[in-house]
């Protein structure tokens, strides 16, 4: 018995004064209803209803059982009307989950544009180097570089990131720019991401991937470091192409053996199901696509 279908079944012989009023009101026929009821006053272990052949009254515990049950349905069906206009229009709370610095410099200014746009949405921007679980921290959709492991999560390409090595103008005209990968041996390199001892990195040559080992001056956790390191005349570094962005465009940095580069890497937004998404993930899907300019290949 679902208890819920009882109830309104329970509310409509209660007010109609009758099981065949009821049943045309619910659309259900009368042996339906009858059963309905007579599941909820066996679950109850009281009568509800005294049936005569002429009229249908409601006992003392019906009288008092259907005002509660009257405000049940009640708070059922305002649920049920929060729930679809949650749907249906942007509201509640927005979490999002992206990596520390593109976050920073691509997810933060289109969650600022959102909230601006849809004032019923509050909206909480997580920045974290690592692959979070959508269900169980709670995130309603994160953006992810990178090939996505096999799951369940509903995947939506936004762009294409490259990998690439850059240098100043003025270290490559001071050391000279290499050509082929095995020349990077031969340079001062600062290495962005942990390592021990010598570093590899990875390149495509005549179709097959080659690693190279060289030995970097520098090692640091931070792209920003790494960059600005080689805007000094630090060497050739490694990093993301949104990282380098701003000082590319400003000719402070220049890409070395781009024919050399490994497939870029795809933008992801990431979540949990495609069926009856929320208006509040919908619509910030849509702003990322209609706005977002993520092709960094």
């Amino acid at each position: 018995m679902d208890r819920i279908d009882a109830m309104q079944a329970f509310v409509a012989v209660a007010e109609l004064r009758g099981f065949a009023a009821a049943a045309r009101k619910l659309k259900l026929s009368p042996s339906a209803v009858t059963r309905l009821i007579a599941a909820l006053e066996q679950r109850l272990g009281a009568r509800l209803l005294q049936r005569t052949t002429r009229s249908v009254t409601l006992t003392d515990v019906g009288t008092h059982y259907l005002e509660r049950a009257k405000r049940i349905l009640a708070d059922v069906e305002e649920a049920e009307r929060t729930a679809e206009g949650e749907r249906t229009r942007p509201a509640g709370r927005l979490v999002v989950s992206a990596p520390v610095g593109f976050g920073r410099l691509h997810v933060g200014p289109l969650m600022s544009t959102y909230l601006k746009r849809y004032r019923q949405v509050s909206g909480e921007l997580r920045l974290e180097d690592r692959v979070v679980n959508l269900v169980e921290d709670g995130v309603d959709l994160a953006v992810r570089i990178g090939e996505l492991a096999d799951s369940t999560l509903v995947a939506r390409h936004l762009g294409t990131m490259r990998r690439i090595v850059v240098a100043s103008p003025a270290y490559l005209q001071a050391r000279g720019e290499p050509k082929r990968p095995q020349e990077v041996a031969l340079h001062d390199t600062i290495q962005f991401g942990a390592t021990t001892g010598l570093s590899n990195w990875r390149f495509v040559e005549h179709g097959k991937e080659i690693r190279v080992s060289h030995a970097p001056r520098l090692v640091t956790n931070s792209a920003d470091a790494a960059i600005q390191y080689a805007v000094t005349g630090g060497g050739l570094t490694r990093v993301l192409a949104y990282q380098a962005a701003e000082a590319l465009r400003r000719r402070r940095l220049k890409i070395v053996l781009p024919r050399f580069e490994l497939p870029g890497q795809p933008i992801n937004i990431v979540y949990p199901t495609s069926r009856l998404l929320s208006a509040k993930v919908r619509t910030f899907i849509d702003l990322v696509v209609d706005t977002a300019d993520w092709d960094f290949g």
